[in-house]
């Protein structure tokens, strides 16, 4: 007995059984990622190594190449790609798509961990990491002024915007591009350092030896105990211009007399621009499985609460937001199903020129999408441009099996055959092909 048969023979429960997809199809709408792209983790990993001071050469010879000889040993490599320019090298490892993320991680890892030895001492830990699908920002915020430098638009930027932007629900991240730390920045004349017989390695190993805070211990009395703190941080471009530097026959070589200090950006080598205007920016990153579109809606809503607190100079902006892709897909599919409802309607009825035969395309329809998303839920998929392409496919389909069934079965009517008869043997025929 098929299940089309089921249902003409009882139809309390091709009824009840209707309501449960319904009732379950909804159910998995609500909890329902919405995003431009599945969320998927290629078997992708990348190690990043940092040298401050050190040419491509260098890096390319002393780090990237060691590293790339001990990561090709591992199993499953389908291929290798390494960056090296001034002070970073960066190796991208692909490996086959039935390889586990994890596995491969972990198997990058320890081969890193048994080269650090052989790299230069002064090298940062290389970092790890693996390809994230959800690492890509959805919406980012431009943030500039006439009359502020981007040091106080970056200040600005963190504090403001960050703090009150990072707590959206679904929110894993916000980036500050194009930001400037600030640095205190020491100047040196060459000609000065040569006549004090100094150099920039002195200055060094200067700041090494006197720039530090140590613990100093506690005073213990009888009846009281008091926290000794030695303040040996220096914070400021006087105490930076004050550092001595040599001590010679009673001579004292400061700072001041070989450059100066001065407060100032961390970076000067790249800026964030757009149209030739130097700014910064918030990017949003999402949460894994989180719903895009809630995102920016929140997002939209606190900053028109942020505008109205901004000075007058802050000027905002949005420089991409990939959510209205998604609000286009979503239109697409909507405009889709009431373009078909509207076709199934005007053809059935047309044709059979009866409106309660007519009304039955449109109560099944939304009963077969809706309880789609159900099975979405089950799959762990979300609602992306390839689901709702295939929703959209679908629908034609849909549409194409209940015009089939329908006029078969109104064909044997026609030729007096008996409804309920009609019914199991026109449904019969179309479900059996």
């Amino acid at each position: 007995m098929s299940l089309s048969s089921v249902s003409i023979r009882r139809p309390v429960l091709a009824t009840v059984m209707s309501i449960v997809i319904l009732l379950f199809g909804f159910i998995g709408l609500v909890f329902l990622g919405i995003r431009e792209y599945p969320n998927v983790d290629p078997p992708v990993i990348t190690v990043s190594t940092s040298y401050a001071g050190a040419n491509a050469d260098i890096i390319e010879s002393q780090i990237t190449e060691p590293l790339e000889e001990a990561i090709n040993g591992i199993a499953g490599i389908r291929t290798m790609t390494s960056v090296s320019r001034d002070g970073r090298s960066t190796i991208t490892v692909e490996f086959n798509l039935e390889m586990d993320l994890e596995t491969a991680a972990n198997d990058v890892r320890d081969r890193v961990a048994r080269t650090v030895g052989n790299l230069p001492p002064d090298t940062d830990p290389p970092v790890v990491a693996k390809s994230d699908a959800n690492a890509n920002p959805i919406l980012f915020l431009n943030i500039q002024s006439d009359k502020r430098s981007l040091l106080e638009l970056s200040d600005m930027a963190d504090k403001v915007f960050k703090e009150r932007l990072q707590t959206i629900n679904g929110v894993s991240e916000i980036r500050i591009w194009g930001e400037k730390k600030y640095a205190m920045r020491l100047w040196l004349d060459p000609s000065k350092l040569a006549a004090y017989q100094l150099t920039p390695l002195d200055v060094r190993n200067a700041l090494i030896r006197e720039n530090v805070e140590l613990p100093s211990g506690s005073v213990e009395g009888q009846f009281t105990e008091l926290t000794v703190r030695t303040a040996g941080r220096l914070t400021s471009p006087q105490e930076f211009n004050d550092l001595i530097l040599k001590e010679d026959m009673g001579n004292t070589v400061r700072l001041r007399d070989v450059g100066y200090a001065e407060l100032g950006p961390e970076n000067l080598r790249t800026s964030l621009k757009r149209n030739g205007v130097p700014m910064v920016g918030n990017a949003i990153i999402p949460q894994p499985g989180s719903n895009h579109v809630e995102i920016a809606e929140e997002f939209f809503r606190r900053l028109e609460q942020i505008k109205k607190d901004l000075p007058e100079d802050i000027k905002l902006g949005i420089g991409f937001d990939t959510t209205v892709f998604i609000k286009d897909s979503i239109k697409e599919v909507e405009q889709t199903i009431f373009t078909a409802f509207a076709l199934v309607v005007l053809i059935i009825f047309l044709f059979l020129r009866d409106w309660r035969t007519t009304f039955i395309p449109v109560v099944v329809i939304p009963i077969s999408l809706v309880g789609a998303f159900f099975i979405m839920y089950l799959a762990d998929f979300s609602i992306n441009v390839l689901t709702l392409l295939g929703i959209v496919l679908a629908i034609g389909i849909v549409v194409d099996d209940a015009i089939v069934v329908l006029e078969n079965i109104y064909a044997k009517i026609e030729k007096g055959m008996p409804p309920y008869e009609a019914a199991l043997v026109g449904s019969k025929e179309i479900f059996s092909r």
